[in-house]
C-alpha cells in the first residue's frame, strides 16, 4: 500500500483493498483504522501519555456513504460557499484511505472558555513535534491553506510512514509538497544477493515515492557502493552514472563461466601456468582499449537486451565498447585466485576486464566477488546499508552536495529568466555547468554555458509568470 496517496479536493480516493481493524473512539463506539496505521496510533498514544498528553479518537475511516451522511448534516449549518471549506466532497476525504484521523484530547476543562481554547492549542501543538515518530503528520498546517486546500486543522493528522512523515516535519513541508519537490540522492552499500532494482523498489516503498532511480547497475553478486536517486534528483541521474568507479574483485583462474562470474555454469577449463607475473599482467591493462561487452548484460542489440538472447541460447555478434582502466593493482595472491582493486571509466565491465586478464595469460579467469568501493568521489565509507535506511538512522544529500559544479545565487530577474527558458549573461566565468540556486539558497536549476550565456539544462522549480511575489 502506497501510504503517501494523495487525496485532497483536486484528487479523489482510488478504491482499493485496504485492511481495517476495530478500535473504539472517544464515546467508545466502534471504529476502524488501517492496519499499520493503528498500530502507530496506539505506540504514539502510549508516548503521549508518558509526557503528559492523552489522546482519544474522534473521526477515523469513513465510507463514501459516511460522507455523504456528513455532508447533508452541515448543509444545515453552513451556505454552499462555506460548506465545501469545511467538509470534503464524498469521494474525496483522506478518512476514505483509513490512514487519516481526527485527534481529541482528553484534560480538565477551565471555567473559562477562552482559557480553555488556548490549553488545548498548546497540547495539540506540543503533539504536533512527536507526530513524525510513529509515521504521522499535521495534514493541514497553519499557513499552506492554498497548498492544502483546507484551513489550519491541528487535530486532523495522517499516517504516511516515518521516512516520509520525518521529512516533511523538518523540513515544514504539506505531503503535496514533498511528492512534489523532494529532491535526495541516498550512498547505499548494497548487499550481496540482492539486484539493484530491488533496491530502487525498497527505497520508493520507504520514501513512499514512486519516482526513484539508480546510478549504475550492480549484479546480485556484487555489493557496495550504489547512488539512488529519489524525487527531482532523477533529473541527475546521467551525470552521477557518468562518475568513475573504483572496485575490488577476487578472482579464480583456471575456469570460465557463461556468465564471466561464479554464480555461472562453468563451460570451459584450463590449467594456469606456472610462473605467472601476474602483478605485471594486471598493471598492463591500466589503459584504454576495446571490451566485449558480456551476454548477460542489459545492452541492447537490436532493440533486445543481451541477457535475453543469452536466456534464449541464441548467438549474437557482442558489441565492443571503448573503455578506460585509470588505475589497476594486485592486492594479493593465494593460489590459483588473486583480489585486485581497479579505478575505470563508464561503461566498464569488471567480469569482462577479469576475463580479458585471463585470456593475457593463457588461461581463463572469472569474477568470485565484486565490491565497489567509489563512485566518483563518494566512498563505501559515507554510504548507508538498507537496514539502516529502514530503521531512520541515514543521511540524505542534496544535489549540490553530489555534484561537484560551482554553486551560483542568481537575481529575483535572473531566477524568473531561467525559470522561464531565457539565457542570462554568464558575469561568474563559468567553465561547463553550474548549481543555480536563489539568492535564499533554495535550489533553481542546473545551467549551461553558451557563447557566454547561462541556458537552462535542469530545471527543478516550476515556470513563473511573473517577478511578483
Amino acid at each position: 500500500m502506497l501510504y503517501t496517496e494523495i487525496v485532497n479536493k483536486n484528487k479523489p480516493y482510488k478504491k482499493k483493498t485496504i485492511e481495517l481493524v476495530e478500535t473504539l473512539d472517544k464515546d467508545n463506539n466502534k471504529v476502524l483504522l488501517e492496519k499499520e496505521t493503528f498500530n502507530y496510533y496506539e505506540q504514539l498514544k502510549k508516548y503521549l501519555k508518558t509526557i503528559g498528553i492523552e489522546i482519544v479518537i474522534n473521526e477515523a475511516y469513513r465510507s463514501i456513504e459516511d460522507q455523504e451522511k456528513i455532508v447533508e448534516e452541515f448543509k444545515n449549518i453552513y451556505d454552499e460557499d462555506k460548506l465545501y471549506k469545511k467538509v470534503a466532497v464524498p469521494g474525496y476525504s483522506e478518512h476514505h484511505t483509513g490512514l487519516a484521523i481526527d485527534i481529541g484530547l482528553v484534560f480538565d476543562k477551565k471555567e473559562e472558555e477562552e482559557e480553555n481554547i488556548k490549553i488545548r492549542e498548546a497540547l495539540y501543538q506540543e503533539m504536533h513535534k512527536h507526530l513524525s515518530k510513529f509515521g504521522f503528520i499535521l495534514r493541514y498546517p497553519k499557513g499552506k491553506e492554498e497548498i492544502t486546500g483546507y484551513s489550519y486543522e491541528p487535530w486532523h493528522i495522517r499516517y504516511v510512514g516515518i521516512i516520509p512523515a520525518t521529512i516533511i516535519y523538518q523540513n515544514n513541508l504539506t505531503l503535496e509538497e514533498y511528492l512534489k519537490d523532494f529532491a535526495g540522492i541516498l550512498y547505499i552499500n548494497k548487499p550481496k544477493d540482492v539486484t539493484s532494482f530491488d533496491v530502487v523498489h525498497e527505497i520508493s516503498k520507504l520514501f513512499g515515492i514512486k519516482k526513484v532511480g539508480h546510478t549504475g547497475t550492480l549484479d546480485p553478486l556484487a555489493t557496495g557502493v550504489m547512488l539512488v536517486a529519489v524525487g527531482k534528483a532523477t533529473k541527475i541521474v546521467e551525470l552521477l552514472t557518468a562518475e568513475d568507479k573504483e572496485y575490488i574483485a577476487r578472482v579464480k583462474l583456471g575456469i570460465m563461466t557463461d556468465t564471466y562470474d561464479i554464480t555461472g555454469k562453468v563451460i570451459e577449463k584450463k590449467e594456469v601456468p606456472k610462473n605467472l607475473n601476474l602483478e605485471k599482467t594486471i598493471f598492463s591493462f591500466q589503459k584504454t582499449y576495446l571490451q566485449e561487452v558480456p551476454i548477460y548484460s542489459a545492452v541492447k542489440v537490436n532493440g533486445k537486451k543481451l541477457y535475453e538472447y543469452a536466456r534464449e541460447e541464441k548467438k549474437i555478434e557482442l558489441p565492443k565498447k571503448e573503455v578506460t582502466i585509470k588505475k589497476i593493482e594486485l592486492l594479493d595472491k593465494n593460489q590459483d585466485e588473486f583480489t585486485m582493486k581497479a579505478l575505470v571509466t563508464k561503461g566498464c565491465y569488471i567480469r569482462s576486464l577479469i576475463m580479458d586478464i585471463g585470456k593475457s595469460m593463457n588461461t581463463y579467469a572469472t569474477m568470485m566477488s565484486l565490491t565497489r568501493t567509489k563512485q566518483g568521489m563518494i566512498s563505501i565509507e559515507e554510504s548507508n546499508t538498507l537496514e539502516e535506511i529502514k530503521n531512520n538512522h541515514f543521511q540524505i544529500h542534496k544535489i549540490e552536495e553530489v555534484l561537484t559544479y560551482p554553486v551560483i545565487q542568481v537575481s529575483k530577474e535572473e531566477e524568473f529568466m531561467i525559470l522561464n527558458g531565457v539565457k542570462i549573461k554568464d558575469k561568474w566565468n563559468i567553465y561547463d555547468k553550474a548549481i543555480v540556486q536563489t539568492e535564499k539558497g533554495q535550489l533553481i536549476g542546473i545551467c549551461q554555458k553558451e557563447n557566454g550565456f547561462l541556458k537552462t539544462w535542469k530545471n527543478f522549480k516550476q515556470p513563473v509568470n511573473s517577478m511578483s511575489k
